[in-house]
Parts: C-alpha cells; sequence; structure tokens
C-alpha cells in the first residue's frame, strides 16, 4: 500500500471527462494496481479512480493511469507533503457475526425464497476483491450475485456494486444482476441500490428458519 499527499489536480478521460481543480488530496496506489483519489471528507467514497487490471506511469509532476480501455486519470503534480509504502501482509477476509453467517447458511438451502425455479451455484463465489455471499441462477437462467447483510447500509451497496462490475467482466456469467438482501434495509441503502439497479429483498430470519411467529394471524 503506498500513501501519497499531494497538491494535485486530477484529469480523467474516457467514456466522459471529469475535472478534480488544484487542491490537496490523498492518492491511494494499492498492490492490485488500483488507484484512488480522495478527500477529507466523503467517508470511504474517492473522489476519482481507476480499477485494476491497470497501470501507473510517473513522469516529473505528471502522473498517469490507464486501463486497458484506453481511459486515463492524468494527475496534475505540483508539491508531494508525504509518500509512504506499507506492507499490509495477507488479508485474512471479512468474518461476519452469526447471525449474518447464518443468513447466508439459511438463504443457500432455502434460494427459491428469492424466486420460483431459482438454483444455487455457489456459496462465497470467488471474485478479485472478495466472495460474494450468493452466486445464483434464475428461472431463467441469468447469473444472480446476493449479497447478504444483518443491517443493510450504503456501504454493503458499494460492496456489491464493485463485485458486479467484476463479474460482468466474465462473459460465461455476464450479464449479472445484484440483489442486496438484509433484515434491515436503511432508506438511504435502498434508494442507492435502485438508482443502480439492484433489486433489495428484506429478509424474514424466524421465516428462513422455519418459526412461525407466537402473534395471532387473521389470515
Amino acid at each position: 500500500m503506498r500513501l501519497v499527499i499531494a497538491r494535485c489536480q486530477v484529469d480523467y478521460v474516457g467514456r466522459l471527462t471529469a475535472h478534480l481543480p488544484m487542491a490537496q488530496r490523498l492518492l491511494l496506489i494499492k498492490a492490485d494496481g488500483s488507484v484512488s483519489i480522495h478527500s477529507d471528507d466523503r467517508a470511504f467514497k474517492p473522489l476519482n479512480w481507476m480499477s485494476p487490471p491497470c497501470w501507473l506511469i510517473e513522469d516529473p509532476g505528471t502522473w498517469v493511469v490507464q486501463n486497458k480501455a484506453g481511459e486515463k486519470l492524468v494527475i496534475t503534480v505540483e508539491e508531494v507533503l508525504h509518500d509512504s509504502k506499507h506492507e499490509l501482509g495477507p488479508e485474512p477476509g471479512l468474518r461476519k457475526d452469526g447471525v449474518e453467517a447464518h443468513l447466508q447458511e439459511l438463504l443457500a438451502e432455502h434460494v427459491t425464497t428469492l424466486g420460483d425455479g431459482w438454483t444455487l451455484v455457489r456459496r462465497e463465489f470467488p471474485t478479485a476483491i472478495g466472495p460474494v455471499d450468493l452466486m445464483c441462477r434464475d428461472a431463467t437462467g441469468s447469473s444472480v450475485a446476493v449479497e447478504i447483510k444483518r443491517r443493510g447500509e450504503i456501504d454493503g451497496v458499494e460492496q456489491l456494486t464493485r463485485y458486479l462490475e467484476l463479474l460482468n467482466r466474465d462473459p460465461l456469467l455476464a450479464p449479472v444482476r445484484g440483489i442486496f438482501a438484509a433484515q434491515l434495509i436503511k432508506p438511504q441503502a435502498r434508494v442507492l441500490a435502485e438508482d443502480r439497479g439492484i433489486e433489495c429483498v428484506t429478509l424474514d430470519y424466524d421465516a428462513l428458519r422455519g418459526i412461525e411467529p407466537d402473534e395471532f394471524r387473521l389470515f
């Protein structure tokens, strides 16, 4: 992991153009080749980025990040305030809490909860940035990636978005659509998911476990 704090300007040239005027920013260069530009707000979301596979060419005053499609991030560096490299070591992966892990197990066993004729391809389907909770096929045979959370928030939608971006590069899987499933989905997360074409599903933990509610029912 390389961390660079610099006064810089950033121009994206590709399917569209975008410009970040000169200011102090954090440049994050990861071992997977990705480069992202961050400000001191917006939480974890970068101002702009280039996903791997891509490569960085550094010349005095100008850095160019380019991918195979010919898209470029041109970073004009006026001053470097900090430049350091850190070896983070192997990533053990995200450890889910008991309820979240059990939700994944239960939904894998009862995948038709998501739709009639659905089948499970694999739990923990691998990608270059981590495993998707469930990879399924719907009744038409189309691929569906399912990300499961106990509490569905914006970061979970962002995580599924990154998975879908990678999975849709695989011609054997594409097109892959996404489902964001949780016991509770925050309104902001639902709006973001639906804006990105991701379906939201609220999970009933007790129903998946086959437990009937204690309350009386009218029907």
